[in-house]
């Protein structure tokens, strides 16, 4: 999960999204609407008995918010929490998964905020079940995943990997750009992804104002997705001032075709 607003727990039961599969919690920087549900999250993991840890990565001085919280509430919860702070300003990989690794983004932002590069490790090849036997050994079957050939004690080919095998999936890379002013520095990190959510609190005819509060128009957005060649665009994080979303989707589709606008409830699917 990155960020954990208010209402998190509300739309993880509209959306049918299980709370005890989640592990990781990334927060982007410590504005109420990005962190202010995660205290009664926890707490409420806590009250269903989970027992298993979880991770938590964010700025300086979340651990302190939520120690004194529970503290105060004299709550010890059932299971463990990891922490991780990272330094403001500086790329730094918060989590290494068997899966996928996560990475900071450092953004430009009232407080120190940073968004998160989520970059899927190598898939290993595809086995084609049908040509080979359903009870061949576990370690065979680990050498074609790996791209080699099985072979017998003589070193003579009983299985040719290129003949029961498929190319590996694709492994995706998607971009989480949080609160921001216009930031083309960090377009050489997020190169080539497959995805990107970029912030889009105001319109271009607001530019200046976007500047002074620390925030993006959709054209910036766009321009950033563009010039990084992404595959995909989502603009999100949008200033109430707006009624009618298309206008920014539009706006935002003039630099980047490929843009879609985060709405509550939709999915993407990267890829």
């Amino acid at each position: 999960m990155i960020d954990c607003g208010e209402a998190t727990q509300l739309q993880c039961k509209k959306y049918n999204v299980k709370l005890s599969k989640l592990d990781h919690i990334f927060i982007s920087h410590l504005h109420g609407d990005h962190y202010y549900g995660l205290i009664g999250l926890l707490s409420t993991m806590h009250l269903y008995g989970r027992e298993k840890k979880i991770t938590i990565a964010g700025p300086p001085g979340l651990r302190d918010i939520l120690t004194l919280q529970l503290r105060y509430s004299e709550t010890v919860l059932n299971y463990e929490i990891e922490f991780t702070e990272w330094l403001p300003n500086q790329v730094e990989t918060v989590l290494d998964h068997a899966r996928f690794t996560v990475t900071t983004i450092p953004l430009d932002h009232r407080v120190p905020c940073s968004g998160y590069l989520i970059t899927q490790k190598p898939n290993k090849r595809r086995i084609i079940r049908e040509m080979i036997p359903k009870q061949l050994p576990p370690a065979q079957i680990n050498l074609l995943k790996n791209g080699e050939d099985v072979t017998d004690e003589s070193g003579d080919i009983i299985y040719e990997n290129s003949e029961v095998t498929r190319p590996p999936l694709p492994a995706y890379r998607y971009a989480y750009c949080s609160d921001t002013k216009y930031k083309p520095a960090i377009i050489d990190q997020i190169k080539g992804v497959d995805m990107i959510y970029h912030e889009a609190t105001f319109m271009d005819d607001m530019e200046d104002r976007a500047g002074k509060t620390f925030h993006s128009t959709a054209k910036q957005a766009a321009s950033i997705a563009k010039s990084s060649k992404a595959d995909i665009l989502l603009i999100g994080h949008f200033s109430t001032r707006y009624k009618n979303l298309e206008d920014m989707g539009t706006e935002a589709q003039s630099i980047f075709p490929n843009t879609f606008l985060a709405k509550e409830g939709e999915t993407f699917k990267v890829g």
